[in-house]
């Protein structure tokens, strides 16, 4: 598929944030030229970024852009220097804002052992093991859009955060996560605590009820303790994981240092709304600046762009190869370091990965490919 023409709006953010998004545009504008597309990059700001220049995480303009975008590709939010504003005005309430006023009701995390990373593994013999899976997490219910109250009594402080779903809202992202894993290996394991919470007992009526129409796939229900427990003991035994958003925050973040680093896992957000795509890291201020960054996961986030949003499977699948090319080469950011490889700064790892994009369509174009 040639000649696409997209508009992809760009929401750098916060701590190391612009550096990982210049990253993923340099990638971005390659496959463009390469292939014969037209990437529209428009920049705005969210997070900190938006209440240091305009007094809100996300300002009036930032989100208007947002509605008329193709997709949206964010780097990350937050840092200690807005820790004491009130929780409303943090620079992680305009993410939130713009997954509910987009109607982003699904998080995708794919969670892949890349194997010249497979060293670096907590796991013993990971090097024999498939981790290989997809995490579906419910984005703009439960808990974190839940009421948030502290009230004061007798000198004694209680605080209350509540954790709320309807049967429509676990549908949309049950029915959503059916659908990904009919398309791979047909199994599904829904996450839930429904021998506690109330919520958790509808999550997994509601999962029951919805698995009836696909037969052909398997669906197994967990606790989110055995899970997490499970995730360590056997990754290998999932293929689609469904849970609800505090679960799913959790397990993803479980599920990235198992194949390595949190930096390596990108993600999507998806619903009514524009998509939006955006690595599951934080935004490292420490990190900022110094050129230790990893941009693999946002790399691998506008790879992901290209493929569910675009459609652009050719051109993803380009982007990822030439990115284990690069670690199977050894050149590895500091925080995928291993004895033998090549420590560099995430602009070389993203000059080496041009580089190797570009060589890997000198190889290709006599069969046709990038031509």
């Amino acid at each position: 598929m040639a000649g696409l023409s997209k508009t992809i709006v760009l929401l750098p953010g916060d701590g190391i944030g612009p550096e990982v998004i210049a990253a993923a545009t340099a990638v971005l504008a390659d496959c463009a030229t390469e292939f014969h597309h037209r990437f529209t990059l428009r920049e705005f700001p969210v997070g900190g970024a938006a209440l240091d220049r305009a007094g809100a995480p996300l300002p009036p303009e930032t989100l208007a852009a947002c509605r008329e975008a193709d997709a949206i590709l964010l780097g990350a939010v937050g840092g200690p220097r807005w820790d004491g504003l009130p929780l409303g005005r943090r620079p992680e309430s305009g993410l939130l804002a713009l997954r509910q006023e987009l109607g982003l009701y699904i998080n995708l995390r794919p969670i892949r052992l890349r194997e010249a990373l497979a060293g670096i593994s907590p796991l013993k013999g990971a090097l024999n093991k498939r981790i290989d899976l997809e995490i579906v997490r419910e984005l703009a219910g439960g808990i974190y859009f839940g009421e948030h109250r502290t009230e004061r009594s007798n000198g004694l402080e209680r605080a209350f955060d509540v954790e709320a779903y309807s049967s429509a809202e676990i549908e949309r992202v049950a029915r959503f996560a059916l659908a990904r894993a009919a398309a791979r290996r047909q199994r599904l394991a829904s996450v839930d605590k429904a021998n506690v919470l109330a919520t958790s007992a509808l999550w997994r009526k509601t999962v029951e009820r919805l698995a009836a129409a696909h037969p052909e796939v398997a669906v197994s229900h967990l606790y989110v303790d055995n899970a997490a427990m499970q995730l360590i003991l056997a990754p290998e035994q999932f293929d689609v994981i469904l849970t609800s958003n505090l679960f799913g925050d959790i397990l993803s973040d479980a599920g990235a240092a198992l194949v390595g680093s949190i930096g390596l896992i990108p993600s999507m957000s998806c619903g009514d709304g524009p998509p939006l795509f955006e690595p599951i890291h934080g935004s490292a201020p420490l990190l900022a600046g110094q050129d230790r960054a990893c941009p693999l996961g946002a790399i691998l986030s506008a790879g992901l762009m290209l493929r569910e949003a675009f459609g652009l499977r050719q051109e993803a699948d380009w982007v990822e190869t030439a990115v284990d090319r690069v670690l199977a080469r050894g050149y590895r950011t500091a925080d995928l370091a291993e004895p033998g490889s090549v420590v560099v700064g995430g602009s070389e790892f993203v000059a080496r990965l041009r580089e190797e994009l570009r060589e890997s369509l000198k190889q290709l174009e006599p069969y046709g490919w990038g031509v």
